[in-house]
C-alpha cells in the first residue's frame, strides 16, 4: 500500500492542450486562463484571459467562473456562482480542456508523482504493458482508464477509480475488503463502510467496465479473500 504522506490536492489535466499535467494546490488562489501570468495557463483563444478562479477555504477548495465569455462546467453543468469542488470532479474550462480535483484523502504521495508522471510522458499507460499481454489499461497520473483500444468515457468516478488503480498496483495478487476500505474510502479508518457498500462498488465497476467489454471479467471475487484483477 502507498503510504499516506505529504498528500496535497491537485488538478490533473485529461484532455486539451495541457493533457497530462498537473497542479498542486499549494495556493490559496490560483487563476485559470490563457494568459501567461496564470497559474494554470491553457493557451487557447476560447479559454479567456482569465478564465476561472480557484481558492481555498477552510471548508475546501472551490471553484468561480470570472465571467469567461466560454464558460466553466463541473461535472457537465455550467458553472454559476461558486462550487465547492468534491474528490473526482470534473472541470471542462470551454470546450478546450477537462481538469480533474484530486482531493488531499486521494492523492498520489509526491514521493511517487515523479514515476507516475514519467509513464504519462511515454504514453500514458502503464502496469502490464511491457509484456504486451494487458487487456486493460491505466493512467493513475491523469485518472484515465482504456479497455483495449477504447477509452473508458464518462470517467469512473472517484471511488471506482480508487477501487480499480488499488487492483492494477496488485495486479496477480489478492487484495483483501479491508484494503479496499482503507484505499477508497481513507477517513472513515474502517469504520461505517458495509459489506453492502463494498459489494455495490464491485458491481457498479464491473458494470463499467462491461461496457466495453463484455465477454471477460476483469474483477474477480475470491471467495473468503477479497477481490482479484483479471487483466489477461
Amino acid at each position: 500500500m502507498l503510504n499516506n504522506d505529504e498528500r496535497i490536492p491537485m488538478l490533473i489535466a485529461q484532455t486539451g492542450p495541457v493533457v497530462g499535467q498537473r497542479w498542486a494546490l499549494t495556493k490559496t488562489e490560483l487563476i485559470i486562463g490563457r494568459e501567461p501570468d496564470c497559474d494554470i495557463i491553457i493557451a487557447d483563444r476560447q479559454v479567456s484571459r482569465a478564465h476561472a478562479r480557484l481558492y481555498r477555504t477552510p471548508e475546501g477548495f472551490e471553484l468561480e467562473d470570472l465571467q469567461s465569455k466560454n464558460g466553466t462546467h463541473v461535472n457537465g453543468a455550467p458553472l454559476t456562482g461558486r462550487a465547492r469542488l468534491q474528490d473526482g470532479d470534473l472541470i471542462q474550462v470551454a470546450l478546450v480542456a477537462k481538469l480533474i480535483f484530486v482531493g488531499s484523502d486521494a492523492t498520489v504521495p509526491m514521493s511517487a508523482a515523479a514515476a507516475r508522471q514519467g509513464a504519462a510522458r511515454e504514453g500514458g499507460r502503464t502496469g502490464l504493458d511491457a509484456l504486451g499481454t494487458s487487456r486493460l489499461h491505466l493512467d493513475s497520473a491523469a485518472r484515465r482508464v482504456w479497455v483495449g483500444e477504447q477509452e473508458i468515457d464518462p470517467p469512473l468516478s472517484a471511488p471506482q477509480f480508487r477501487f480499480l488503480e488499488l487492483l492494477f498496483e496488485h495486479a496477480g495478487e489478492v487484495v483483501t475488503r479491508e484494503d479496499v476500505i482503507v484505499a477508497v474510502w481513507p477517513d472513515t479508518l474502517g469504520t461505517g463502510v458495509s459489506e453492502q457498500a463494498i459489494d455495490a462498488l464491485v458491481r457498479r465497476l464491473r458494470d463499467r467496465l462491461a461496457e466495453l467489454d463484455a465477454e471477460h471479467q476483469y474483477v474477480a471475487t475470491v471467495r473468503g479473500h477479497g477481490f482479484r484483477l483479471d487483466n489477461r
